[in-house]
């Protein structure tokens, strides 16, 4: 089992920038695909970005291209999302996802992912 703690969520001016941290524990020997989600007020959850264990595959969708960059610390089994130049669209609980085990790299889809956290909330006023 893995478990994932989010953090690093707030309040923030639209043009501002925030950093969600996503650690994890237990299972960890094996280093785990991520991905970072979230679900605005009344709509679904939708992707934001993912990462491959390694790194070095990274991908992210359209609406947030150029503006988050997904990392991670393998060290510290800790996956970041460094969000800039927020827009009030961006308001939504973020969650981060651990792919299955074995799984080098896992894609936009939920199905593809094992763990979630439990969420964080990010507020973009205008």
């Amino acid at each position: 089992q893995v478990q994932l703690v989010e953090s690093g969520g707030g309040l923030v001016q639209a043009g501002g920038s925030l950093r969600l941290s996503c650690a994890a524990s237990g299972r960890t020997s094996s280093s785990y695909a991520m991905g970072w989600f979230r679900q605005a007020p009344g709509k679904g959850r939708e992707f934001v970005a993912a990462i491959s264990w390694s790194g070095g595959t990274t991908n992210y969708a359209d609406s947030v291209k150029g503006r988050f960059t997904i990392s991670r610390d393998n060290v510290k089994n800790t996956v970041y999302l460094q969000m800039n130049s927020l827009k009030p669209d961006d308001t939504a609980v973020y969650y981060c996802a651990a792919g299955r085990l074995g799984t080098y790299y896992s894609g936009p889809r939920e199905n593809e992912y094992a763990y979630w956290g439990q969420g964080t909330q990010v507020t973009v006023s205008s």
